[in-house]
């Protein structure tokens, strides 16, 4: 027998999981003998590449991680004392296993099926509450994207509130974080909002501001009461926001006891790792009276069909898909995995145990003040938490150069310098730092009796700013602190929740595919996770190398020049796209050029982020097959010429097609003068076949959550990176922080300069483990797969809108309209789609009362079939009702989705058995997924609103003792 010794194994083999034999049968059912020739008659010939992707060979999962370890070690890990809104943690490692790490968590989708996602709900919640504890306020939502992007909501939000609409000015501290000031900027220009930046003790308030905003403790590490500046904001009619540090209000009295109306900040500290700036969850509260106005989402408590305690997201008509222009924001990912793991610290840790770390935290700080003022430095900030100030003058350079000796960055400004402690922090860690300021001096560390000074430690905060109301008082923070309730306590809320572990989710336009292994194991190797956002240069190669990668693949795919990948989410991405198109136009002195055309189909972020940049919408009609009319976008084009700035376009079409005029379409609009942003939505249907450069198309963001296999997280985290065309690279985001000369760089759009840093090696992983080929062929597969469902559908469900040559693009809308005359509603198929197992698609988007299906190249036919062989069996209980066989109201369907508490109870007065309700289909027995929960009450929920943990006896009860 000969020996191949060439063999490589081909991850290719492992993310595209249809094998050959399937692919026969599924092309034989589509009715094309090649997969080739399915893509020619899927995708016009007219935009297809010349050439095949130029990208490096595909490497081998353990090969690319025997590389990237080497460019990992680029990156130095030193300590931290950076701070700035970033800094080391100490991430317990039951949380760090089993949901950071765990796929039942990072592999959920946003829990918009509520009955399916009561963990994550739960977990949610508990976030919720604890924000609401530490901040003092009344109602918080379930996570915006960072601390920037929270400051520029509140601030947004403000706005929107005020009563006098002449007031354009907002106050903001000048020591406010400087990357949220640039955030604030950008935010601030297409609405004409005034920034006047100063020091709140000295401003004069005016009733031309409508908002203010502080950081507490401040950007230099200065507590500040507040108080007064609160009332006197008060007296003018100025709302004020406090940005907030969530460790320091386990001490400091929270921001919502004396005056604050928002406040917003960070959770990073709670158990997150800097992962060279995110992903990590913001966090948004305010008063109950703002909550219509609040940005995000919102998990709220409710009842389902049997009247027990549930959860769901609350006030959902706030959403940009519904609101659409009239939204006040586009978000629409959220940060849930983290704000999961940030609420799981606080579970874990309780009161009493975060209360000892913040302790500790600024324990040692006064600790490290004292010690330094011994040697003769004097420390610029009268009372703080954990971050002290010096002005070094000549001896600025040679601390500079111990530090870095000792492998710690500090915070350098001048001839100044901060230094931030973290959780991490120990006693030898202070002394080192003591050593080498003692050793500028010509001194040493004996002279300095620091262990005397350790055994007496004092607080350095007054009794009017120190916190004395109680917090996490709920029994879900103080009943889970040895590790094996932890686990367990884990392990209950992960078994409520359907994620990609138990079948597939075939959400269209979210592209739920397989996030691999390999592709998440480096995101938390230290050499990646421990890195400060602002860390020097020469100390993150191993970024920059990631970086450098990353940004050439992604253009060579887009076929554009270069990238930005600082927006943190999708929506994000297509704010700074906007932006960017904006930025153009003006400098080239069209100020005049405002105007957005947006097709109707378009997503509900299109619009809310065109008004976001300060555009005016003309929406475009589609015709009757879903396609953009070209005839009407063409008129209102030429009709706009002198105003137009850009045409917001999704390819394929939201619809689930490859339009044949979209080059045509194109050049109408460069005609009349404007730029084409093409939402990426839908790039899984591209990759390696056509590219929005080859469109015409000038800027696109890309959805690495969906495309370029970053998780969804639960909703999220996300990354929204931004490729242009040429003449549009100057004005790419920059940095209030770190240097990011792209020539005439908008401001920030990110707290961060590269966004969530740390989940762009899942996308890096992606790329380089499928090669140019394997991408390609992933594209290919997305389409055979949805084709085959398609195929196999369509005489059950009409399918809404198809291709020239009847194909769908990835995904495809099947039309539920007309079981509405018989009583049965979009919704009620969702919902029984649980008893069967799986996640509902798409419900009711882009057209109301259909669902949109998107399978992914990563499933197997096997379970393409179990999906089909659902759905069919629905349309035949839906066919029961509509010829009168079963009640129009006592069905399957209306009842669903069957709990096992329903199934197990002692009386059954439904008409139709049990197994009909639980096992409708003989696989249902053998991967039974029990939802936890009935169908929940939204209605219920929404008019008695509850945002926090009720009272711990609502939803669980003691287990009694039996002798």
């Amino acid at each position: 027998m000969k020996l191949n010794i060439d063999y490589q194994e081909k991850f290719e083999h492992r993310h595209i999981a249809p094998n050959p034999a399937d692919t026969t049968e599924m092309l034989q059912a589509v009715g094309v003998n090649t997969i080739d020739e399915l893509i020619a008659q899927t995708v016009p010939q007219k935009i297809r590449l010349a050439k095949p992707l130029s990208l490096p060979a595909a490497k081998s999962e353990f090969d690319y991680l025997n590389d990237l370890k080497q460019t990992a070690s680029k990156n130095k890990v030193f300590k931290s004392y950076i701070g700035q809104g970033y800094y080391d943690v100490i991430v317990p490692g039951v949380i760090q296993r089993n949901i950071l790490e765990n796929p039942g968590w990072y592999t959920q989708y946003t829990p918009y099926q509520a009955e399916i996602a009561q963990g994550r709900l739960q977990a949610l919640l508990n976030f919720q509450t604890m924000v609401l504890d530490l901040t003092g306020m009344e109602i918080a939502n379930a996570s915006l994207l960072d601390e920037g992007t929270a400051a520029a909501e509140a601030m947004f939000m403000q706005y929107s509130l005020r009563k006098n609409q002449q007031a354009n000015v907002f106050f903001v501290s000048e020591e406010v974080f400087p990357q949220t000031i640039d955030i604030l900027k950008t935010r601030a220009q297409p609405y004409g909002i005034e920034l006047l930046i100063g020091d709140h003790r000295t401003v004069e308030l005016t009733e031309q501001m409508f908002g203010a905003i502080v950081q507490y403790p401040s950007g230099n590490g200065e507590v500040y009461n507040y108080a007064d500046f609160a009332a006197n904001s008060h007296a003018k009619g100025i709302k004020l926001t406090v940005v907030a540090d969530i460790m320091s209000l386990l001490l400091l009295t929270p921001p919502g006891e004396w005056g604050a109306d928002i406040v917003v900040g960070s959770s990073q500290r709670f158990g997150v790792p800097m992962g060279f700036g995110g992903p990590h969850a913001a966090f948004f509260a305010t008063k109950d009276e703002y909550k219509r106005s609040m940005p995000g989402r919102i998990i709220g408590v409710t009842i389902d069909s049997a009247g027990n305690y549930a959860l769901r997201m609350a006030l959902q008509t706030r959403e940009q898909h519904i609101r659409r222009d009239k939204a006040t924001s586009n978000i629409c990912t959220a940060q849930a995995l983290l704000a999961i793991m940030a609420g799981m610290y606080a579970v874990y840790h309780g009161p009493k145990g975060l209360k000892l770390i913040a302790e500790r935290i600024h324990g040692l700080t006064v600790l490290l003040d004292k010690a330094l003022a011994e040697l003769g430095y004097e420390q610029q900030n009268k009372v703080y938490f954990d971050t002290l100030k010096y002005e070094l003058g000549a001896l600025a350079k040679p601390i500079h150069g111990q530090a870095i000796n000792n492998e710690m960055n500090l915070n350098y400004s001048g001839t100044s310098v901060s230094i931030s402690l973290d959780e991490t922090t120990s006693l030898e860690d202070v002394k080192t730092i003591i050593r080498f300021f003692a050793k500028v001096k010509a001194m040493s560390l004996n002279d300095v009796a620091v262990d005397e000074m350790a055994a007496d430690i004092t607080t350095v905060i007054p009794a009017e700013l120190q916190r004395t109301s109680a917090y996490l008082t709920h029994q879900i923070f103080n009943a889970h602190h040895s590790e094996h309730e932890m686990l367990r306590y884990i392990k209950s809320l992960e078994a409520k929740d359907l994620s990609l572990c138990h079948s597939m989710i075939a959400l269209g336009s979210c592209t739920m595919k397989l996030n691999a292994t390999t592709e998440m194991v480096p995101v938390t190797w230290a050499e990646f996770s421990k890195i400060h956002p602002f860390a020097p240069t020469d100390q993150v190669g191993g970024y920059m190398q990631v970086f450098d990668e990353l940004n050439k693949w992604l253009s060579e795919i887009t076929g554009f020049a270069a990238m930005s990948l600082q927006p943190n989410a999708g929506a994000q991405g297509e704010y700074a796209g906007l932006m960017v198109i904006r930025a153009y136009h003006q400098d080239r002195g069209d100020h005049h050029r405002s105007i957005a055309l947006i097709p109707s189909s378009a997503h509900g972020t299109n619009p809310a982020s065109a008004a976001m940049a300060g555009m005016k919408i003309v929406v475009v009609k589609c015709d009757d097959n879903g396609n953009i009319d070209v005839a009407d976008m063409k008129a209102k084009a030429e009709q706009y010429k002198n105003e137009l700035s850009c045409l917001m376009v999704t390819y394929p079409s939201t619809h689930g097609v490859f339009e044949e005029s979209i080059i045509d379409i194109c050049q109408i609009i460069h005609d009349n003068g404007g730029q084409v942003y093409m939402d990426g939505a839908n790039m899984n249907a591209q990759v390696g076949l056509t590219s929005p450069a080859t469109i015409g198309a000038d800027v696109c963001h890309l959805n690495l959550h969906k495309t370029f296999c970053i998780p969804h997280g639960g909703g999220g985290p996300g990354m929204g990176p931004i490729g242009v065309a040429k003449h549009l690279v100057p004005y790419l985001p920059g940095h209030a922080v770190v240097d990011i000369d792209n020539g005439k760089a908008i401001h920030a759009v990110s707290a961060a300069p590269w966004g969530s840093a740390s989940i762009l090696l899942i996308s890096h992983a992606y790329i380089a483990m499928m090669g140019p080929d394997g991408l390609t062929n992933a594209t290919k597969y997305a389409i055979l797969n949805a084709n085959y469902i398609k195929a196999r559908l369509e005489k059950h469900y009409p399918v809404l809108y198809a291709g020239a040559n009847g194909r769908c693009a990835h995904e495809m809308i099947l039309d539920c309209r007309a079981f509405k005359a018989y009583g049965i509603e979009v919704t009620d198929i969702a919902k029984r789609l649980m008893d069967y197992g799986f996640h509902a698609p798409t419900v009711s988007f882009p057209v109301a009362g259909t669902v949109m299906v998107e399978p992914t190249e990563s499933e197997p036919k096997h379970e393409l079939d179990r999906f089909c062989n659902a759905m069919i069996s629905i349309r035949h209980e839906i066919e029961d009702v509509e010829k009168e066989l079963i009640d129009k109201v006592n069905n399957p369907l209306k009842n669903a989705p069957h709990t096992a508490a329903v199934i197990t109870a002692n009386e059954w007065e439904r008409p139709y058995t049990r197994q009909k309700a639980a096992f409708p289909l003989p696989y249902v027995a053998q991967y039974k997924f029990w939802p936890s929960v009935g169908r929940v009450n939204d209605t219920y929920g929404d008019r008695t609103l509850i945002c926090t943990c009720p009272p711990i006896e609502s939803y669980e009860f003691e287990e009694s003792v039996i002798e």
